[in-house]
C-alpha cells in the first residue's frame, strides 16, 4: 500500500519529521496493536479487572461510579482505542473520518492532559512507582506525535471535527462542570476520597486538572481546523 502523500503544511500543524510520519504509516499495524495493548490495559487502570478470577471484575475508579457514566471514565483508553481503529481502517481502506477526528480529538487531549497533571500534582504521585510514573508520562506523549499523523490519511472534515467537539466538550462538562449523575467523573488525581456515589474534588486540583482539560479542548479544535484549511489552500482550494 502506498503512503498518502505530505501537503505541503506549516509546522504548528504537521511537526513530526516527514520520515517519522512515513515510518508510523509503514508500521501502522505495530502501531495498532501497541494502542490495543495500551487500551487493555488502560481499562485495567481505572478497575477493570477479569483475572485473576478470585478478584472483583470490577474495582477501584469504576466500582466508585455510577455505571451509567462508565463511558466518560476511560479517556485514555477509549483515545487508543480511537486512534487504532483509525489506523485500521486506513489501513483496510475503509477510511473513517469521523473516527479520525475522534482520534486527533483524544491522542492529543489526553497525550497532554496526563503529562500536565502528572508534573503539576507530581508529590502527589508519588506513590506510583518511578517505572509506572514514567510510563505513563512517556507513553501519553507518544498519543500526541500519534495525533500529528492522521492528517496524512485525513482532511478533517467540518461535520468529522464536530462530532469529536460534541464528544470531547461532553466530556468536559461531565468531568469537571455538570456531572449529571454522581459527582465530576475525571480520572483520579491526588487527594481525592472515594464518596458514595463518586469521589472527592479538593480545590485547587480540580480547578487546575479542569483548566488544562478546556485549554487542550480549545487547542484540538484550532488545530484540527487548521489543518483542514491549511491542506486546502496547499491543494490550491
Amino acid at each position: 500500500m502506498s503512503l498518502p502523500s505530505r501537503a505541503a503544511l506549516p509546522r504548528y500543524v504537521a511537526p513530526l519529521p516527514e520520515r517519522l510520519e512515513d515510518l508510523a504509516l509503514r508500521y501502522a499495524w505495530v502501531i495498532v496493536t501497541v494502542n490495543l495493548a495500551g487500551t487493555a490495559f488502560g481499562f485495567w487502570y481505572y478497575g477493570f479487572h477479569p483475572l485473576p478470577l478470585s478478584t472483583p471484575l470490577i474495582t477501584w475508579q469504576f466500582a466508585a461510579e455510577p455505571p451509567v457514566m462508565w463511558p466518560f471514565v476511560p479517556d485514555s483508553p477509549m483515545a487508543t482505542l480511537f486512534i487504532a481503529g483509525s489506523l485500521a481502517l486506513w489501513k483496510l481502506g475503509r477510511n473513517s473520518e469521523v473516527l479520525n477526528a475522534l482520534a486527533f480529538f483524544g491522542c492529543l487531549k489526553l497525550g497532554l492532559w496526563t503529562p500536565f497533571t502528572l508534573l503539576a500534582f507530581m508529590d502527589g504521585f508519588s506513590h506510583n512507582s518511578v517505572l509506572m510514573y514514567n510510563f505513563l508520562f512517556w507513553s501519553h506523549l507518544g498519543m500526541v506525535a500519534e495525533a500529528f499523523v492522521i492528517h496524512r490519511y485525513s482532511d478533517f472534515p467540518v461535520g468529522a471535527v464536530f462530532v469529536a467537539v460534541v464528544w470531547y466538550g461532553l466530556n468536559d462538562v461531565v468531568d469537571y462542570f455538570v456531572p449529571i449523575v454522581g459527582t465530576p467523573h475525571h480520572t483520579t488525581l491526588p487527594g481525592q476520597e472515594v464518596l458514595a456515589n463518586g469521589f472527592s474534588h479538593p480545590s485547587p486540583t480540580h480547578e487546575i486538572a479542569a483548566a488544562g482539560a478546556v485549554v487542550i479542548t480549545f487547542a484540538a479544535i484550532f488545530l484540527a481546523l487548521a489543518t483542514r484549511v491549511k491542506k486546502l489552500e496547499a491543494d490550491g482550494r
